[in-house]
């Protein structure tokens, strides 16, 4: 190996080193927005929408047999104009609300590009799989200048995220030729999950309805002293310069 191809693969390693550190700072500087949102949530609203978050980049190996599935040319422009999940971060959710909720979040306050959404929930795959998917841009600084990288995100439920997990199990260990029977049931199994889904949310929205309910008949009763045997109602302007110094 002469001088010029050893400093052609020097070349070549630093290129391909950047461009995968490129994908796990986008990854990096999104998960750090995430855990705000989930700290301002749990600390302000006492309730957080966010159950757990798992990120992962692509390995060169997974990255190189897509290339060849795809037929992609060889270079690193091409493989980032093509192959839009080589970052993906899934995010599991409480309840189907807190999805569309997440989702508002991220396009709007988050200062990300959003190239393409999937809405696998209210259109499910044929197999019953159930997600939303987002293609955003992530601005990120490197010390030679910014670029934009392509991230999938994928938010789903918790019901959606187990059924999902199995499903690829399953699939994985028959090599991708389930019989159809089991496919049927995968099907079947999805749906209930969904319809698990649908009731632990109708049961949260009629709990919070009680739960508000209650912490309306109890500020009325700290309304009310008792002085002098009398009961007496402070003044509304009085209960919200309290309210205010809290």
């Amino acid at each position: 190996m002469n001088n010029n191809q050893i400093e052609q693969f020097k070349k070549l390693k630093t290129d391909v080193t950047r461009f995968m550190m490129m994908y796990q700072f986008a990854l990096n500087e999104l998960e750090t927005k995430i855990e705000i949102v989930k700290e301002e949530f749990q600390f302000l609203h006492d309730y957080n929408p966010i159950e757990h978050t798992k990120s992962r980049v692509k390995s060169l190996e997974s990255i190189m047999n897509k290339i060849g599935r795809k037929g992609i040319v060889l270079s690193l422009e091409e493989i980032k104009h093509h192959i839009k999940d080589i970052a993906g971060l899934r995010i599991t959710c409480s309840f189907i609300s807190d999805i569309y909720k997440i989702s508002d979040m991220l396009q709007n306050q988050f200062e990300l590009k959003i190239n393409e959404i999937k809405d696998y929930i209210q259109h499910p795959k044929p197999n019953g799989y159930r997600s939303l998917h987002l293609l955003v841009e992530v601005p990120v600084v490197m010390s030679d200048g910014k670029e934009n990288v392509c991230v999938e995100i994928q938010i789903r439920t918790i019901a959606m995220d187990f059924w999902a997990s199995l499903e690829h199990k399953i699939f994985y260990k028959y090599n991708q030729t389930v019989p159809s029977r089991l496919i049927q049931e995968l099907k079947e199994a999805s749906d209930s999950a969904n319809k698990l889904d649908k009731q632990m949310e109708r049961l949260h929205r009629e709990i919070s309805v009680i739960k508000e309910t209650q912490n309306e008949d109890f500020s009325e009763q700290l309304t009310k002293l008792l002085i002098n045997n009398q009961s007496f109602k402070l003044p509304s302007s009085v209960l919200e310069l309290g309210s205010s110094k809290e």
